[in-house]
């Protein structure tokens, strides 16, 4: 502990009024966190002050990041901060990496009053790329809309934040170190802490890893590949599938995590993940996966690069949910899916009598059905899937899910995901988005687009496309009434209901970190056997034609 006080100043500063946090936290340019003055200190100011007094004063916070450009510079701020506004102790991951799964299972592990993660998920990364600040609050989950709004009143009336300008920290030392600060009775605390151990040992209580091991290394090997696309999941994909479960070394690629992810785009996709696509496709392996940069997002793929749409994986998750030892302890209570997430996860809970909730777009709000006990499984159409493990959307648990499956069913991807569209149809599905659109411009756009088909005698109105006939049967802003606590949260989207089943969305999305994007989602439902095995962009070709 350093024997000279540090300490406490108070420095002068002026707000922004573009500090509003999005769907996952606050993103911008990265220059914009580098050029405006202050501008990650009022936001992490913000952040704490958000907190009540009372409940920060000594509390333990987590903080981790996906290892981006900043990150570090970013860590060394939020350090001296949390210090100098009575936060007691800092728990933060080796080099300051820790993906987001594992924050929010560390959260929960050591209840803390929260953590703060510093990624902008998908996002690319390095000077020209984009960083976030996002927070999450003691249940290990993102904070809900009514912290994040206080969180953007405070920014926008901030006139002072709090700092120890001289406390350093050694981000690659684990263990503890300590520091005497300045009118303080408790010296501040920082713990370094193993990246991966705390998140391993979880795992390990909720799959059978003996069973993923025989899958892995037996004699009749799943040949896999991963791509930590270098991004978070580089260090846990190594430790857990390669060094834990057997899967051999070079089964897992471009898992060194880079400020700048390689120069790629760390968003796993079809349109960024080619490289793996491209692999998958050679028929050599049976299983493929990638990750994004925090490691809450995930892309699951089958031999010769079959694609297992998001939705679908939920659905064939929740389908399968027997073969994950967690669950044969817990129970089912419940399924969730965000409203723009296809209905294909509905019909197994129909089949399976297990209630099935829709939610706006944001994990946050899986996170109070989790917590009231509503909600075992969960997924967004965005390459998001998780359980009541933790709450957050993890990666790494759907992978091992997915290979929990396969060794219980002894079936490839491909031979699972047909024969539930056999048993339940399938919900063919295609997204679209429109980016950095002028933020006026994409609010009048769906303004009109609302006027237009919330009129009453839109309602019935028939359209034909092709050879294709549709009947409006429903047409909403989507709008989610809490069954927990209440909240109505309004405005979620635009959605059109056919008489066939079929859907249209148009959403405002808040992921981005400059402009708006506006996603548009077409869903069609086919129980024929016959029809199922097309491809989705042909069978939403009307669909889309519609649209346009």
């Amino acid at each position: 502990m350093e024997n000279t006080p540090i300490p406490v100043v108070t420095v002068q500063t002026v707000p922004y009024d573009d500090q509003r946090p999005g769907t996952s936290g606050l993103r911008k340019k990265t220059s914009v966190f580098e050029s405006k003055r202050n501008y990650l200190q009022n936001f992490t100011q913000s952040v704490l002050s958000s907190i009540d007094l009372r409940d920060r004063q000594g509390c333990t916070m987590v903080v981790g990041s996906d290892g981006r450009y900043f990150s570090r510079t970013a860590i060394e701020t939020i350090v001296q901060m949390a210090a100098a506004n009575g936060i007691g102790r800092l728990v933060i991951g080796q080099n300051g990496i820790l993906s987001t799964p594992a924050v929010s299972c560390i959260i929960r592990k050591i209840k803390a009053i929260g953590g703060i993660i510093l990624t902008a998920s998908h996002n690319p990364g390095g000077p020209g790329g984009d960083f976030g600040v996002k927070f999450n609050v003691a249940n290990g989950g993102p904070a809900s809309e009514s912290v994040t709004e206080k969180i953007y009143q405070i920014s926008k009336t901030i006139e002072e934040f709090a700092v120890c300008p001289d406390l350093r920290i050694n981000l690659s030392r684990l263990g503890r170190q300590e520091f005497d600060l300045e009118n303080k009775f408790k010296p501040f605390r920082v713990e370094i802490v193993d990246t991966v151990e705390v998140y391993l040992n979880m795992l390990r209580t909720i799959f059978d890893f003996t069973a993923i091991k025989g899958l892995l290394t037996g004699p009749n090997q799943l040949k896999i590949r991963i791509d930590a696309m270098h991004g978070v999941m580089g260090p846990y994909v190594r430790r857990i599938l390669c060094d834990e479960l057997g899967a051999p070394a070079n089964s897992a690629v471009n898992c060194v995590p880079l400020e700048d992810f390689g120069g790629q785009h760390p968003d796993p996709n079809l349109t960024y993940a080619t490289s793996l696509l491209e692999a998958m496709k050679g028929g050599e392996y049976g299983f493929g996966a990638a990750f994004d940069g925090d490691g809450d997002r995930n892309m699951i793929l089958g031999r010769n690069g079959f694609f297992v749409n998001p939705s679908d994986s939920v659905a064939v998750i929740a389908a399968n949910i027997s073969c994950i030892p967690y669950f044969q302890k817990t129970g089912i209570r419940g399924f969730a899916r965000s409203m723009p997430t296809s209905t294909a996860l509905d019909r197994v809970g129909k089949v399976m009598k297990i209630p099935v909730y829709e939610t706006p777009t944001g994990w946050k709000f899986f996170g109070n059905l989790m917590d009231a006990g509503k909600c075992s499984l969960c997924g967004e159409e965005s390459f998001s899937t998780g359980s009541d493990h933790i709450r957050e959307k993890d990666g790494l648990w759907a992978v091992l899910a997915w290979l929990s499956i396969i060794a219980a069913r002894k079936r490839s991807v491909e031979e699972i995901v047909k024969e539930h569209w056999a048993r339940f149809g399938r919900n063919y599905y295609c997204r679209f988005d429109y980016e950095d659109i002028d933020p006026r411009a994409a609010y009048y756009l769906m303004r009109d687009l609302e006027a237009v088909v919330t009129e009453r005698s839109f309602i019935n109105q028939q359209f034909a496309v092709g050879n294709h006939n549709y009947t409006v049967e429903k047409t909403e802003n989507f709008e989610y009434t809490d069954p927990v606590d209440g909240t109505v949260t309004r405005n979620q989207g635009l959605r059109l209901i056919f008489t066939d089943d079929s859907r249209l969305i148009f959403r405002l999305s808040g992921t981005g970190s400059m402009g708006s994007t506006i996603r548009i989602y077409a869903e069609s439902y086919e129980r024929d056997p016959s029809r199922i095995d097309r491809d989705p962009q042909v069978n939403q070709a009307t669909e889309v034609q519609f649209v346009l």
